[in-house]
């Protein structure tokens, strides 16, 4: 049977909990605003403190609010949905209204070394052209890009540098465009250097993501390692059974 809170609501009280706080999340209050504190909200819905701090231990694991020690808890920044499309950074802010933007962007031209050889069909000896920068969107840091081209594809990219988009400056200026990639995500956290990048504290959940990119025949053009903060970005696919599965 549902209960009633002295607020009139209907259905059990921690639902009645739950869509409270997500009312103040994704209506009233701002990202980095406070939430009520454990006591109030515990008092408002006849609840035990346990029950407030289990909901808001479940807000923080969905991304929608932060702890801060001896502070209280505030409502995150909205993450940033990516799916598995295949775009640009810059393609990616853009469609969600937000401006693109780089910080310490260095571009150099180095051996490729046996790695990123490997991953781009090269002699390590080969030139390619290494562009490091960190991505922001509004001006907050939201990933750290490393990116090689190889330079013979893309020559005197290094001497022009970059300002934007990577992919809109190979098809318009290299006449190269991407067509498909190969791409892997992993779990990791920030060490100390990367955290200090992406103004978040230390060992923070992140994103490592590789890409390798190719044209219409198949010739690698791209090799991309990035990182993203987790708690800024999620990652959406739409997944299908195969017709051979007749399994429950």
């Amino acid at each position: 049977m549902a209960e009633t809170a002295g607020n009139g609501r209907t259905g059990t009280k921690g639902a009645q909990l739950r869509s409270y706080l997500l009312g103040l999340i994704e209506g009233e209050l701002k990202p980095h605003e406070k939430l009520p504190t454990e006591r109030d909200l515990a008092e408002t819905f006849g609840v035990t403190r346990l029950t407030v701090r289990r909901a808001l231990d479940q807000l923080g694991y969905e991304g929608r609010v932060y702890r801060t020690q001896g502070a209280g808890t505030f409502v995150s920044e909205p993450r940033i949905a990516k799916s598995v499309e295949l775009t640009s950074f810059t393609q990616d802010m853009r469609a969600r209204g937000l401006v693109p933007g780089s910080l310490d962007t260095v571009v150099e031209e180095i051996p490729a070394g046996a790695e990123i050889g490997a991953r781009l069909a090269l002699s390590p000896r080969d030139l390619v052209a290494h562009i490091s920068r960190v991505r922001t969107a509004d001006g907050e840091p939201m990933c750290i890009e490393n990116t090689y081209v190889p330079a013979k594809l893309a020559p005197g990219l290094a001497a022009r540098g970059i300002t934007g988009s990577l992919y809109q400056m190979l098809t318009e200026t290299y006449h190269l465009k991407i067509e498909k990639a190969e791409q892997s995500i992993h779990a990791t956290v920030l060490d100390p250097p990367l955290a200090k990048l992406l103004g978040v504290p230390e060992f923070s959940p992140a994103f490592k993501v590789l890409r390798v990119a190719y044209d219409a025949k198949n010739q690698r053009i791209e090799y991309a390692e990035s990182v993203y903060r987790a708690d800024r970005y999620s990652y959406d696919f739409v997944i299908f059974r195969t017709s051979r599965d007749n399994t429950n």
